[in-house]
């Protein structure tokens, strides 16, 4: 069963935030270390519940009482600007600079890889977690939408690396805040078995939070390899997880006006 919305998890899951740093109650690299393994929405939603969750909510509820106008994200920054705090970690004082392709650097890559999974791939759909099934197919009307904002994308080049690119924007993270959560690694192929292992090296989140640019470096989380059997049909790529329940997650080619974006 595939839905864009549905509620698959990748390998890992919010496990993989390891001993990253992060302050309690407060949104910050541990949750985004275990964003950038995921694949779709629902892992998305249990990364932030790791501590973060509550505290989005109360700067959700201040905004709503702001008074600001829907558009008005300087005055919303203005009003709400203490609770944003309160709500994202302090940016750190000597922030790295964003690194716009990491791929360009070929030590990242695993070597070459078959042709046909080389390109810019969108998610379209990804597979029910079994313990999840009861939850998304009987609230079809709710639970089961996908979020406004949620964007998921992967990129492999033919040294054999991977970016994985994720839009987090103010539905998910308060009026006027933005996140790409950004992963990279080897895309490691073994065409005899058509498996993959995606083993992530490393990663940033960068975007605009609480009235000011950031560029959160994720190196020092600990992330897990993943591993998946892979099938490329014309325009589609799917990749099947390697785990007792076989997540699946379908990519769609993205086309020249969306890589142009």
């Amino acid at each position: 069963m595939l839905t864009s919305s549905a509620g698959a998890q990748a390998p890992g899951g919010s496990g993989a935030q390891g001993g990253a740093r992060t302050l309690a109650g407060r949104c910050g690299s541990a949750n985004w270390v275990c964003v950038a393994q995921c694949i779709d929405v629902s892992c998305v939603d249990r990364c932030l519940a790791e501590g973060c969750e509550k505290a989005l909510g109360a700067l959700a509820r201040c905004a709503a009482k702001s008074g600001c106008g829907p558009d008005d994200s300087d005055c919303v920054s203005r009003v709400c600007g203490e609770q944003c705090d309160r709500t994202f970690e302090p940016a750190p004082p000597s922030p790295e600079k964003e690194n716009p392709d990491p791929c360009a650097d070929a030590s990242v890559g695993a070597g070459t890889v078959p042709k046909e999974v080389v390109g810019r791939w969108s998610l379209e759909a990804a597979s029910i977690r079994p313990e999840e099934k009861a939850r998304i197919v009987g609230q079809e009307n709710t639970d089961a939408k996908p979020r406004p904002d949620y964007a998921r994308s992967l990129v492999v080049t033919p040294g054999g690396c991977f970016l994985m690119r994720m839009k987090l924007e103010d539905a998910t993270l308060g009026r006027g805040n933005a996140l790409e959560i950004r992963s990279w690694g080897a895309f490691q192929v073994n065409e005899k078995d058509d498996v993959v292992e995606l083993r992530t090296k490393s990663g940033q989140a960068v975007g605009p939070v609480c009235g000011k640019p950031r560029v959160m470096g994720l190196s020092k989380g600990k992330f897990q390899p993943t591993t998946y059997t892979y099938e490329v049909a014309g325009d589609t790529l799917v990749l099947t997880a390697k785990t007792p329940s076989q997540q699946t997650f379908q990519f769609r080619r993205q086309t020249e006006a969306q890589q142009a974006e």
